[in-house]
């Protein structure tokens, strides 16, 4: 490199106001870090800088200028004033001349050849396509850099995100809004790497359709000197039958003058015509290719990752990261992009056909053009035909049911000035694979019947939406598959199919669309909801993309199990599970409860010991059992199980052993074994002969519909303590409802009886005091109820009747 040349600043860079100091190494080296940052990206990510660079910009440029380019390429400068003009011919100048020093210092080797090459190319491309608008070189330069700069951005906050979602399980509550703010941080760079990428695509665009108008207009100046060429032919040929005069041949001297010079200039005007016909369809080319990859990126990345997330939500994750209005901005300046290149393309094409001046050999490559920028847009139209709400994944018949669907480009190509109309049927899994294979006579057919089952799309003006909403569906019959062994109804999948016909360019061109619903399970019974749940559970945690509808993996790790339990629990109930509540859970699940097994993570699990098999000694599966306890808890537990005021997930021996060596009086819930949503209140007291510890019968959800947790515990005096240390009364006393001496009678004159809980041989405290509330007096005594009594090992409970004075046990 010339060191007169690294020593002298540029004049642009001068009056600028930057600084003429020559900089350091370590300046140098700071430089470079960018471009060789994005020199260790992944292969995908490096696919997205190479699509920033092209024949308008080579990136072999870009690699043997990184530190110069990054350092001239100052912020402040604004590549769209046209007063910097005079600055950036300066700086292009100074680009130059580095790149032609770099290039004459190349070696004549056989590694280096096709690369000195290539910058000579440029420097020449450089000179000759950026001679008159170096500000438009400048503009180009600043967005690849501004291009790379944000996809390192981006590559590094991902691998951030990666590295957060692999140490989830770990992170403690406190630690979740900085998560967030992360995952935050990487979707803003996403949202502005996509718009940057848009925002050089549409100049990109303009710059093309100037070249349309510039081709149009040397076209029609051809037409203009090619007639004017005509009629100097013909006043020679006028001329050639005249006598062979002074005059007359001083004259045809003359039209063969204004001939010749009519021609040179034709023939200049074909050479320029030709070459901008080419240039152009180079552009094109480049910017459908750049167009094209930008759009697999919003429809097989981010639009994808929407609907997986969408998926989890149904398992109650939090459907929060991508926002699908953002995503329909970039998909509606996609649909806008692609249809106006596409215009260009035919308008390309109808100046070719106007002015037919192409040499022997030209390949036309528009008419590729046309149908890659076509099928462009029938993929943008038919994948962003999306289910924006879903239906209920487990489908009661002759159950009221909503959903809603929304194209998120209907606004931009004018879809809604032709409302379209959106049908909806339910298909069956093998209906579903058919359909995915092409098979038209699926789209007619369906596995039942739903009532209100059409509707037409609407463009909401404010929310620049197109969509349409199914609020009053009811799936009245449906028919089902032979079932195989042990399959069940609530093992078979359905979908909901949403058929329409867009109209695009004023019916120019029609698309077929559809899109199917995630799984659905119909039950007709109540009963059934749990195991649909299962399955349902089971496809939105592990369906894998691009999977055939709607095959799931028969075994899967233990972690993932817990990952998606544990997703549904806290979604359900207000809280997620610990460490030791999924190790329990994992316990139960691998029916290991003597084994020494600490860590199940790696364990495979499979679906039948998930929801088929019953567990050891229990006729209720392991699905049963949690989806029971998350029912009851989600139901009547939730708050005390908000606070942290139930363990829940402990067996009955450790439940012993962790209170027997408490003061008298301390207690404990825990979810039973045995009965399936059953709540065991375990305490350690002393009836008179000795300590001991005493498991209450099991409440069920029943029973708290009669009588709230908080009250029951309120009864039972000789509960103290919540294990370990808490005061009852510091746990529970907001969720205790006390009942008045004096209470008024209801509208209709009768007087509402108050059951207490109460445990025969406890109902009293140490010091001889009843261990329930004191009975009110004077108040309307009605008949008590028949009692009866469980087989059970377990202390019984029991009412007691305040308004009658009476001790009755009842079955709770």
């Amino acid at each position: 490199m010339d060191e007169d040349f690294k020593s002298r600043p540029s004049c642009a860079y001068q009056q600028a106001g930057g600084s003429s100091k020559r900089s350091t190494v370590s300046e140098e080296a700071a430089a470079m870090s960018l471009w060789a940052k994005a020199q260790h990206l992944g292969e995908e990510a490096l696919q997205q800088v190479r699509a920033a660079y092209g024949d308008h910009f080579p990136i072999e440029v870009r690699h043997f200028l990184a530190g110069w380019l990054e350092e001239k390429m100052w912020p402040d400068f604004d590549p769209e004033n046209p007063s910097y003009e005079h600055y950036a011919a300066e700086l292009v100048q100074a680009m130059i001349n580095e790149l032609e020093n770099k290039a004459s210092t190349m070696a004549n080797t056989d590694e280096l050849f096709l690369v000195k090459m290539k910058l000579n190319d440029s420097i020449t491309m450089f000179k000759t396509r950026y001679a008159n608008n170096n500000l438009a070189l400048v503009r180009i330069i600043k967005h690849c850099l501004s291009s790379d700069l944000k996809i390192v951005q981006q590559y590094e906050s991902a691998s951030a995100s990666r590295m957060m979602e692999h140490q989830q399980q770990i992170i403690q509550p406190q630690q979740q809004p900085q998560m967030m703010h992360n995952l935050g941080s990487a979707l803003e760079a996403t949202n502005a790497e996509i718009t940057t990428q848009i925002e050089y695509l549409r100049s990109r665009t303009q710059k093309t359709a100037e070249d349309c108008r510039h081709i149009e207009q040397q076209q029609e100046s051809f037409a203009i000197k090619y007639h004017e060429c005509t009629k100097v032919n013909a006043q020679l040929q006028h001329l050639a039958t005249q006598p062979r005069t002074p005059i007359n041949l001083a004259a045809e001297a003359k039209w063969k003058q204004q001939k010749e010079l009519l021609e040179n200039m034709l023939s200049q005007f074909v050479a320029s015509v030709l070459q901008m016909r080419l240039q152009l369809s180079d552009q094109l080319k480049e910017t459908i290719s750049l167009l094209n990859a930008l759009q697999m990126r919003v429809l097989d990345e981010e639009l994808i990752h929407w609907k997986r997330e969408q998926q989890l939500a149904g398992n109650g994750a939090s459907h929060v990261q991508t926002n699908l209005d953002s995503i329909q901005d970039w998909c509606d300046a996609l649909a806008e992009l692609v249809w106006t290149n596409r215009q260009q393309v035919k308008e390309a094409e109808r100046l070719a056909a106007k002015l037919a001046l192409e040499p022997p050999g030209f390949v036309n490559i528009l008419p590729n053009l046309l149908n890659q920028a076509t099928q462009m847009l029938s993929s943008l139209v038919t994948s962003t035909f999306i289910i924006e709400k879903q239906p209920p994944q487990v489908m009661k018949t002759n159950t009221r049911f909503s959903s809603t669907v929304r194209l998120l480009v209907g606004g931009k190509l004018n879809v809604h000035m032709n409302p379209p109309q959106v049908k909806v049927s339910i298909i069956s899994e093998s209906q579903a694979n058919s359909l995915l294979k092409n098979d038209k006579n699926v789209k007619g057919d369906s596995s039942g019947e739903i009532l209100n089952n059409t509707g037409s799309m609407e463009y909401h003006q404010a929310t620049r939406q197109l969509s349409v909403s199914f609020r009053n569906m009811q799936l009245k019959k449906i028919k089902r598959a032979e079932k195989k062994g042990t399959e069940s109804v609530m093992d078979e999948k359905f979908a909901l199919l949403f058929q329409s016909q867009f109209n695009v360019g004023g019916g120019e061109l029609v698309f077929q669309v559809w899109t199917l619903s995630l799984p659905v399970v119909v039950i007709v019974h109540g009963n059934q909801e749990p195991h649909a749940w299962a399955t349902v559970t089971w496809d939105n945690a592990f369906a894998e993309a691009g999977r055939p509808p709607f095959t799931v993996p028969e075994k899967v790790p233990w972690h993932a199990v817990a990952e998606a339990l544990n997703m549904k629990f806290k979604s359900s109930t207000g809280r997620a599970l610990t460490e030791d509540n999924l190790r329990f859970l994992g316990e139960k699940a691998f029916r290991a409860g003597n084994s020494n097994i600490q860590d199940y993570s790696s364990m495979l699990l499979t679906w039948a010991q998930f929801c088929k098999e019953p567990l050891q000694e229990r006729n209720f599966t392991f699905w049963e059992w949690f989806y029971s306890v998350m029912k009851v808890t989600r139901e009547h537990l939730r708050g005390p199980w908000t606070d942290g005021s139930i363990l829940g997930f402990v067996r009955k021996k450790q439940a012993e052993e962790m209170i027997s060596s408490c003061p008298l009086g301390t207690f404990l819930l825990r979810f039973s074994d045995s009965e399936l949503g059953g709540v065991v209140i375990a305490w350690y007291g002393n009836q008179g002969n000795g300590p001991a510890v005493s498991m209450l019968h099991p409440f069920t959800s029943k029973d708290f519909s009669i009588r709230s947790l908080g009250d029951r515990l309120s009864d039972l005096q000789y509960l103290t303590t919540l294990y370990p240390d808490t005061p009852k009364d510091n746990a529970f006393s907001k969720y205790y409802n006390p009942f008045r001496d004096n209470q008024p009678p209801q509208k209709n004159g009768y007087v509402m009886p108050v059951l207490v809980t109460h445990v025969p041989g406890w109902d009293r405290l140490p010091n001889g005091m009843p261990s329930y509330p004191s009975t009110p007096q004077n108040m309307f005594q009605p008949q008590s109820p028949e009692g009866s009594v469980r087989d059970t090992p377990s202390v019984v409970s029991g009412v007691e009747n305040p308004a009658s004075g009476m001790s009755t046990v009842m079955e709770l």
